[in-house]
């Protein structure tokens, strides 16, 4: 019986997601963390593994002490890699709580025209949505001009229209809208252009984009999501949704869940993948990856806490952790790399060839666009369907 493979993915955050990762020895000095070629080697290691997808982390707020402090912008750092690399995926998070869906959508197309078909989105909560969490600053509300915590039932459905906006304006050009008459001088057939006229609580916004369709046509949407608010907002809008069960008793209500609030957003026919998360310490000894971890914590001066569940051992470990949580349902995974190089090298040239010989991953990419690697079909558009009917 041939083994249904898994999809895999890896989370780019700075120096990697232990705090501590940055006063490795091994770490990129500070010059080069903020540089492009840093981030482009990561990306082409993931590529050169044949990895899905990379994402970039972006965020509002400032990192707390301790922690590698500052960011480049996600979506700008996925433009500088794209012309550089080929296959791989490339998915920045932009914030849905403080910028306009006119201009995401319009950053998202022109990534997915720079990378030839490989833009995807992970949409997030703003810094006002994390605000009375442990750990967060209190007084971000007025830096951002809302002076009164949202309560997130609200920022979700505030995303959730976001997206929707932006999914709309790509679309609100037909793929062949562009003619280039010379003879009559029109450049596009105005009546292939829409407007979206999409009016609600959080945005107005009439359309049609300045920007033509993608060339993936909806370039895929990644969330995710830790409880109910957030797996009815990846049901609704997402292609891809990651989740972080804590064991493999933890997978199956997640799924169905998930499963019930896409049944309920009217998209049960719609493919929705269910990727699992992990933060990975990894050494060819799992003993090694135990104190490296434990090193790390000390130096930190607490112990690393997740959101994800954390994995530490060997790579082969690993790979038979993944094969046994698939079995549960879930479609992939995405992996956070606890150090880089380290556990990035580990991921790419010790966990990819085991899942290989396990016949979990492929061999090689057999597509070229990210909506190919995540077997997503390319979605005809919502206004040429109508206009055709």
């Amino acid at each position: 019986m041939t083994q249904q493979q898994i999809h895999l993915a890896v989370a780019l955050d700075g120096a990697g997601w232990h705090q501590a990762a940055w006063r490795e020895p091994d770490a990129v000095a500070a010059a080069e963390l903020f540089g492009a070629a840093y981030w482009l080697d990561q990306v082409r290691r993931a590529e050169e593994a044949a990895l899905d997808f990379v994402t970039f982390e972006d965020g509002l707020p400032l990192q707390p002490d301790g922690q590698v402090r500052g960011r480049l912008d996600a979506s700008l750092i996925a433009a500088r890699v794209a012309p550089l690399t080929s296959h791989v995926g490339l998915v920045p998070t932009i914030t849905t709580t403080h910028t306009e869906p006119f201009h995401v959508s319009k950053v998202l197309a022109t990534l997915d025209y720079a990378s030839t078909g490989r833009a995807g989105w992970r949409p997030r909560l703003g810094a006002l949505g994390e605000v009375g969490l442990p750990g967060a600053p209190r007084d971000e509300a007025p830096l951002f001009g809302r002076r009164t915590p949202v309560p997130y039932v609200e920022l979700f459905a505030e995303a959730a229209d976001h997206v929707e906006v932006v999914r709309r304006l790509w679309d609100s050009w037909e793929d062949d809208a562009e003619i280039r008459d010379a003879a009559t001088g029109r450049f596009v057939d105005r009546e292939k252009l829409h407007y979206i006229d999409f009016t609600g609580p959080h945005f107005s916004v009439r359309g049609p984009s300045i920007t033509p369709r993608p060339p993936q046509g909806q370039p895929p949407v990644i969330a995710l999501a830790h409880q109910s608010d957030a797996y009815t907002f990846a049901a609704r809008s997402a292609d891809v949704v990651l989740v972080t069960p804590q064991s493999t008793g933890g997978i199956a209500p997640i799924v169905q869940e998930i499963r019930t609030a896409q049944a309920a957003a009217g998209r049960a026919e719609q493919p929705l993948l269910v990727f699992g998360e992990f933060v990975v310490f990894l050494d060819e000894d799992p003993k090694a990856a135990i104190a490296r971890k434990e090193r790390l914590d000390e130096t930190a001066g607490e112990a690393f806490r997740s959101d994800a569940p954390v994995f530490v051992g060997s790579p082969d470990e690993l790979a038979e952790q993944l094969e046994l949580w698939a079995q549960y349902g879930l479609d992939g995974f995405r992996l956070r790399p606890a150090a880089v190089p380290h556990d990035l090298d580990a991921i790419t040239t010790r966990l990819v060839p085991r899942l290989r010989e396990l016949g979990l991953f492929r061999q090689a990419y057999t597509a070229d666009t990210l909506r190919g690697h995540l077997g997503l079909e390319r979605p005809a558009n919502r206004y040429a369907a109508v206009a055709a009917a």
